[in-house]
Formats: structure tokens, C-alpha cells, sequence
């Protein structure tokens, strides 16, 4: 009977409790691979909110409730001057922008209640203190520059027409004049002290395609919710209709 060699034998027992070793990750691995594919498979049978997997949304909610939480009563961003600003500004967006705007008959729309509404020209508008704000823009498409923006600060606004009562509810809509682009803003977020109602571009008029004759200039958001050429603005305690909201995007949108 032949005689097996230490080396064989040690090398029999060395197979054998790699074997045994390598068994308990191998189920592990299947058990994962399983359980990704049922959850995928779970996820994807979910309803839809606003072209988004429900649980997906409510992922962008839990994060919105965490960036609200460090948005502190005076957070604001970081500043510029004149000479940091581009003189050639990207247009981040022609959703809802018309080719002309007559000014001398164009009204921002505050609705106040029904049959309530507040029409207010741009030149109403000019009588208010002038606030500069130049700071890093930030698009979600990955660019960011430093631009130089001027106008109403939104405190100053709301204080000069009465509209302080308003500030206790959670959230400002804001629409384009023929409704095709709309946002929807935190109250917090919405009053910050560098939100301004912006009538001029690097200290001339705003371009058309920059939002002509007023539009939102709001540093703490990202520039989907910068609505330009604005027509309307209203306030609720409920989620106003938002854009890109409705195409997947997180509604928040700040950081």
C-alpha cells in the first residue's frame, strides 16, 4: 500500500480547508447577489412620484429635512467683488422665457388672497433700496460662476408692501408670465438676506434670455430655482408646483 508524503498530505488537508473556507463567503455572495436583485426588482415595481420611484422621493425629502436643518438663521454666501464677476454670463435655462417683454405693461402679480392681487410695475419696484449681490451661481449641469446681480433684497420688498404675514407660511411660489416655468421655496430659504428681486445684470438691464424685466436671484439654491422673467408669486403652506421637481429633481435644491 503506498504511502501517502507529508507534503501530500498536508497539501490534501490545505485543499480541503480552503474549500470549507471558501464556502461560507460563496453563500454570502449568493445571498447579496439575491437580495440586490429582489430589491431592485421591489424598487421597480413602486409607484411613481412625479416621474421619480416613491422611495426614491421620499430618500430627497429625508435629505431636504438634514439641509434645512443646517440652513441657519443667517447663513449666507460667500461674496465677491466687482472685478471677480464674468462679464459674459451663461444662460442656464429658456424655459418660459418669451422673446419680448414690454416692461411699461408688464405687472409682477402678488396673490394675496382671492380676487386679491397686488400689481406692481418695475419702476414701483426701482423706488426700492437698490442691493448688489455678486457670488458664485451654481447650476446643476456642473458650471458655476461669479456674477454680479442687482435689485430689491426680498426683506425690503415684503416690508414695503405688507406682506409679513406671509413669511409664517412655509413656502413662495413663484411662475413665469404665460405659466410654462414655475418653482416652489422654503420660506427660510426665500427670505434669506441675499435673496434679491433682480432687474439688473453686471449694472445694465437684464438680457431677455437672462429674465427680463425681473427675476429671482436666490444664493443659497442652485439655478433651477433662479426663476427668471416672473410674473407671479404667491404663498402656501403646501408644496407650490415645482419644474424640475416634477421631472425627478430634488426640490429643495440648496446647499
Amino acid at each position: 500500500m503506498k504511502k501517502h508524503s507529508y507534503f501530500e498530505r498536508t497539501k490534501t488537508v490545505s485543499d480541503s480547508s480552503f474549500r470549507r473556507r471558501m464556502i461560507f463567503p460563496f453563500v454570502i455572495f449568493v445571498v447579496l447577489l439575491a437580495g440586490g436583485f429582489f430589491a431592485w426588482k421591489w424598487l421597480n415595481d413602486q409607484p411613481q412620484d412625479h416621474m421619480i420611484l416613491k422611495p426614491l422621493r421620499k430618500t430627497l425629502e429625508a435629505n431636504e429635512k438634514v439641509f434645512k436643518g443646517t440652513l441657519g438663521k443667517n447663513k449666507e454666501s460667500k461674496t465677491y467683488t466687482v472685478a471677480d464677476a464674468v462679464k459674459n454670463v451663461k444662460v442656464n435655462g429658456l424655459i418660459g422665457i418669451q422673446d419680448t417683454i414690454d416692461a411699461s405693461k408688464w405687472r409682477l402679480q402678488v396673490i394675496r388672497g382671492a380676487g386679491d392681487t397686488l400689481k406692481i410695475s418695475l419702476d414701483e419696484l426701482k423706488q426700492l433700496p437698490k442691493k448688489d449681490i455678486i457670488f458664485d451661481f451654481k447650476c446643476i449641469e456642473g458650471w458655476s460662476q461669479v456674477t454680479h446681480w442687482a435689485g430689491v433684497s426680498m426683506r425690503d420688498f415684503m416690508e414695503h408692501y405688507h406682506l409679513q404675514g406671509f413669511e409664517q407660511m412655509q413656502y413662495a411660489g413663484l411662475q413665469t408670465p404665460n405659466k410654462k416655468y414655475y418653482v416652489g421655496i422654503d420660506m427660510k430659504s426665500f427670505l434669506e438676506p441675499q435673496t434679491i428681486l433682480c432687474y439688473e445684470m453686471n449694472d445694465a438691464p437684464l438680457p431677455m434670455k437672462q429674465g427680463y424685466p425681473l427675476r429671482l436671484i436666490i444664493p443659497v439654491k442652485y439655478g433651477i430655482k433662479h426663476l427668471k422673467c416672473i410674473g407671479t408669486m404667491f404663498f402656501s403652506n403646501s408644496k407650490p408646483p415645482d419644474y424640475w421637481a416634477e421631472q425627478g429633481y430634488d426640490y429643495y435644491a440648496g446647499f
